[in-house]
């Protein structure tokens, strides 16, 4: 064989083999060291996605061979070993190289303190559903017509809409003894008495008291004396709440201007509601203020604690008559002496009636007195007690405040949760607050106060 034909063959063999170590080193996708050639003056070749070929200058092609060549020993058993696996390798479908995004990752510290966010609220779509309400058109405004806000009017426009007269007062807070003294001067222009009201004696003038709260509290006010018959009545009297002053600017100072009426119940003049936020009570104020319809109708009677307890193996009911708070005044000059009566009835059949003491010029008398009533375990669902509050005349006959039953013939739902809590609690005492109501109103829902009246 000639040098010519011997030379093609290595070349042949070269190409085949320099293919092989392609494969091996480049079907990763990245060439190794030994086939690069490194040229500064030149950038990097681009590489296939299966293998890389490599494009040597010809003046480095001599030094390539020679490489080649001392490789070939120990290449070539590499190359068995491996020969299976890169067969196998090559048969495979070639996947795109994955892409990484080499942005870089920024760390924040854990906020603690997140931001509460309220939750959407689900909307309500009407599609046809609506059609059922009938025409748009049909509707009349004057139904859902809204009245004037009583605080758009001014001082002048109520005095002039209401005519129920004015109130003169001031407020004062004391922060050395946190007290706040609101002090009842006097008032003016206040309307006369109904004709209409046949049970009045004096219809020319009315006999007016002014009665202070601080709402939402209710059980804490204080009432004036009565002053008779006048429309411009003088009163120069003062009370003390003791409440910090915090709580005092989020309360409303009530005044109720009452009739005071012996024989029936008192009617409520005008009232006027005045919110204490925002007004510099420290330095302190005098006003003048007209006063405003009320929404009740009539004055309460007051209240009245009263504590129960039985005890079925002494065949025993115990009463408590703890106190009683803003019982009606009845007496225009001495003020109340009032009293609590208590009346026990099986069925509708008086059994026995006891007396509380009589605690003198007071209308938040307390009593903490006691009776015993013996009524035996199997009859004790058949009977009732009316608890009634009177104001002691030593002159004539005791005048009725109002009254309450419990028992079988309750005169109320709250006294009747009263009389199922002791008996669901025997040997334990169970004290409420009841409050009190008219004869006629009891006598319309209990038997047993027309039983005893």
């Amino acid at each position: 064989m000639s040098s010519y034909a011997k030379l093609d063959e290595d070349d042949k063999t070269e190409s085949v083999f320099s293919r092989f170590l392609d494969i091996i080193c480049c079907r990763n996708g990245q060439c190794c060291d030994c086939c690069k050639t490194v040229v500064e003056d030149n950038p990097m070749p681009e590489y296939s996605d299966q293998q890389c070929i490599v494009q040597p200058s010809p003046a480095d092609e001599e030094d390539r061979r020679c490489s080649v060549d001392s490789r070939r020993s120990s290449a070539g058993a590499d190359s068995r070993r491996g020969s299976s696996s890169v067969l196998s390798d090559s048969r495979r479908p070639s996947t795109p190289a994955p892409v990484i995004d080499m942005k870089p990752i920024e760390f924040w510290t854990a906020n603690t303190n997140k931001e509460a966010v309220q939750p959407r609220t689900p909307t309500r779509r009407y599609h046809g559903e609506f059609s059922q309400f009938g025409d748009l058109n049909k509707f009349e405004p004057k139904l859902y017509e809204v009245e004037e806000n009583q605080n758009e009017l001014t001082d002048e426009e109520k005095i002039a809409r209401y005519k129920l007269g004015q109130i003169h007062f001031s407020l004062q807070y004391a922060i050395a003894y946190s007290q706040l003294t609101v002090r009842i001067i006097s008032a003016k222009d206040l309307p006369p008495p109904l004709c209409s009201d046949c049970t009045r004696h004096d219809l020319a003038h009315s006999n007016p008291y002014v009665k202070v709260s601080l709402l939402p509290d209710q059980k804490n006010s204080k009432q004036t004396t009565v002053k008779r018959k006048t429309q411009n009545p003088d009163f120069e009297e003062s009370f003390i709440f003791d409440i910090p002053y915090k709580e005092a600017q989020r309360r409303t100072l009530l005044l109720s201007v009452q009739d005071f009426d012996k024989y029936s119940r008192h009617c409520i003049i005008g009232q006027l509601i005045l919110p204490l936020e925002g007004l510099n009570l420290i330095k302190g104020k005098h006003m003048w203020k007209p006063l405003q319809p009320s929404t009740q109708e009539n004055p309460a009677l007051g209240e009245v604690l009263a504590s129960l307890n039985y005890l079925p193996s002494a065949g025993r009911l115990n009463v408590d008559i703890i106190k009683a708070k803003q019982l009606l005044q009845t007496d225009m000059i001495r003020g109340s002496d009032p009293f609590i009566k208590i009346q026990l009835l099986q069925d509708l059949k008086l059994i026995k009636t006891k007396k509380s003491s009589t605690k003198k010029n007071t209308i938040d008398p307390v009593f903490n007195e006691s009776f015993s009533f013996n009524v035996s375990p199997t009859l004790l669902v058949e009977h009732s007690l009316v608890i009634s509050a009177w104001d002691y005349n030593c002159k004539g006959r005791d005048d009725f405040i109002g009254q309450i039953v419990i028992g079988k013939y309750c005169s109320g739902p709250s006294e009747m949760t009263h009389w199922n809590r002791m008996l669901h609690s025997k040997r334990s005492p169970v004290a409420q607050w009841h409050s009190l109501h008219t004869r006629e109103e009891c006598e319309q829902i209990s038997p047993a106060s027309a039983a005893v009246s």
